[in-house]
C-alpha cells in the first residue's frame, strides 16, 4: 500500500497504546503495532476479509 494510510485505533485500547492498528486501502490492509510504527505488515484483501470473518465466528 503506497498510498497515504489512514490508521485506526481500537476503541478497546485506552491511553495505554498497547494495540494493534490497521489501514485499509483498496486491495490490501496494513497492520502495526502501536508502540513500533515503522515495522508493518500487509496482507492481501482477501485473505485479510476471511481472516476477520473467522474471527468473527469464533
Amino acid at each position: 500500500m503506497k498510498t497515504k494510510k489512514t490508521w485506526r485505533r481500537s476503541s478497546y485500547s485506552g491511553a495505554a497504546n498497547n494495540c494493534v492498528e490497521l489501514a485499509v486501502g483498496p486491495t490490501a490492509a496494513v497492520v502495526r503495532d502501536s508502540k513500533k510504527p515503522g515495522l508493518e505488515l500487509t496482507f492481501r484483501d482477501g485473505p485479510f476479509r476471511a481472516f476477520l470473518s473467522a474471527l468473527r465466528r469464533s
